[in-house]
């Protein structure tokens, strides 16, 4: 590995970062987009395109609604809704799975279904899955790459003596083996605690899932024994016996509220609906603060009788707190905006890291006639260029598909991310395709699906001008990142299409026939 700690440390930062440096990618890109993955969903759900401003909200008028949609023998709960998040709906599980209808929270009237999976059931569980739930080895995958960027942040600190020198060092070399380098440094410096931050949060979070097996033999119960414990959850079971009506959603939530000193609840769960031993829950909102907290009341569902209330003990307060840090669901623009901000510096950190590995041996690897830098190079460009096209192919195909769209048996959500993993399988096919110019054609095609999800958004719902007036500026925003990745998609293509053609002008002139053929 390395004479010394410091060539040790080098050769770890280099080949932990080429090997896991894809899967980082498609978490921290998956996770910069669940920043604002409320948006995503108003965005790419025309019906949830509500206004709701934070009032309380009576609802016991659908306690008759939920027990007819739901089935007897499962849970269901209604969510409340959230400015950011405006649409109240009642959700549960059926035959088809995980099932949610959804409410205008100022009149309590249905609103049309919502048929993408969008950013919250689609980007937010790629994030730390893949939607790969076999084994839970999409955990596994994303805890790897978690462990692995800790390891690359403390390692790139021990390499570069120079750390807060590079900081504020940023030649633009002709050659690009120096600049890579010294974009790769400014970004790597200037997010380093928050990439550290989230991958350890990000780990602690998934935790229980990589504890081994022998753990659970220390709880009664098991792995349930443990959620009990460390989360104090209250439960009681079904008795099968009918008992009285669903007693007064509304003063249950009133009593936790007051509870709580005010904070309005974001779940309300009923149990065992309709037997004698039904209770509910009442969790509250997770925007009030940087924790998200589990520390919800249960009432029992007839007369409204407290049954328990929940005290987090001080370490599972810690687990909490680490959490909401991660999810960044608390109310808080600006650094919303900061959490956007840094995740796409974290998104030029890793391909920079890439770029520079390639440039700093192509030469060697021709010269060698090796295969290893164009087969990287393919690589990057399909799993971090390709990864931006197919998610601007997600957007593009919502709002092209119609209403209740089927192929082959998949629903319409379905074949929006059908787009997506083909858009990208694409891409590395086209990436190793077109080498020296997949850069340039994917960036193109970037800018024009920026522009054409935009254009579509408009015709297709009415709400690119209309947004700034009702309230609605989750889907205005949404139009504006879309222009401005378009626009710095087209300036990167430019950009490496000229210096492209620079460079084949400069080898033509140096050719060695170039003077016989004057």
């Amino acid at each position: 590995m390395g004479t010394s700690f410091r060539e040790s440390m080098g050769w770890l930062h280099t080949w932990s970062g080429l090997i896991v440096g894809l899967l980082l990618f498609a978490v921290f890109w998956t996770g910069t987009l669940c920043v604002f993955d409320r948006e995503i969903d108003r965005w790419m759900n025309p019906s949830t395109r509500l206004v709701y401003a934070g009032e309380p909200i009576a609802i016991d008028g659908l306690r008759e609604e939920a027990g007819r949609l739901s089935p007897r023998t499962a849970p269901w709960a209604i969510v409340m809704p959230t400015p950011r998040d405006p649409a109240l709906w009642i959700g549960y599980r059926g035959r088809g799975g995980f099932e949610r209808t959804l409410f205008d929270p100022l009149t309590l009237k249905p609103v049309a279904p919502a048929e993408s999976w969008a950013g919250t059931r689609f980007f937010f569980p790629f994030h730390h899955t893949l939607h790969l739930r076999m084994w839970n080895l999409g955990t596994w995958l994303t805890g790897l790459a978690g462990v692995a960027m800790m390891a690359l942040c403390i390692s790139g600190v021990i390499i570069h003596r120079k750390i807060f020198v590079d900081f504020f060092t940023l030649r633009r070399s002709r050659q690009p083996q120096r600049l890579l380098l010294d974009l790769h440094n400014t970004t790597g410096t200037l997010g380093f605690l928050f990439y550290f931050v989230m991958s350890f949060s990000g780990v602690t979070i998934l935790a229980s899932v990589y504890y081994p097996s022998g753990v659970w033999v220390a709880f009664e119960g098991g792995r349930s024994g443990y959620v009990r414990d460390t989360y104090d959850v209250f439960s009681r079971p079904r008795l099968n016996q009918p008992g009285p009506p669903l007693g007064s959603l509304d003063a249950m939530v009133a009593t936790a509220r007051e509870a709580w000193g005010g904070l309005s609840p974001g779940l309300v769960r009923v149990f065992h609906h309709g037997d004698r031993n039904s209770y509910v829950e009442v969790r509250p909102s997770i925007e009030a603060e940087v924790a998200m907290r589990t520390d919800p009341f249960f009432f029992d569902a007839a007369t409204g009788a407290v049954l328990y209330r929940t005290y987090i003990r001080e370490t599972s307060q810690v687990q909490q707190f680490l959490t909401g840090l991660h999810f960044a669901q608390f109310r808080h623009w600006t650094l919303r905006w900061l959490y956007f901000a840094l995740g796409l510096l974290g998104c030029v950190l890793i391909v920079t890291g890439f770029l520079f590995w390639i440039e700093s041996r192509r030469k060697a690897h021709a010269s060698a006639g090796l295969k290893g830098v164009g087969f990287v190079e393919g690589l990057t460009v399909g799993g971090t260029g390709g990864m931006v096209l197919a998610t601007l192919a997600f957007f593009v195909a919502n709002r092209l598909l119609p209403s209740g769209a089927t192929f082959l048996g998949g629903a319409r959500y379905e074949l929006e991310i059908w787009a997506f993993f083909t858009v990208w399988g694409l891409s590395f096919a086209h990436s190793w395709g077109r080498r020296g110019a997949a850069w340039i054609d994917q960036c193109w095609v970037a800018a024009g699906l920026c522009i054409l999800a935009v254009v579509l958004n408009g015709a297709t719902t009415g709400h690119v001008v209309q947004a700034w007036g009702d309230g609605k500026l989750a889907v205005a925003g949404m139009d504006l990142v879309l222009l401005a990745g378009g626009f710095v998609a087209a300036v990167t293509a430019w950009r490496l299409q000229r210096r492209r053609q620079g460079t084949a002008s400069k080898q033509f002139r140096h050719h060695p026939l170039e003077g016989q053929s004057s």
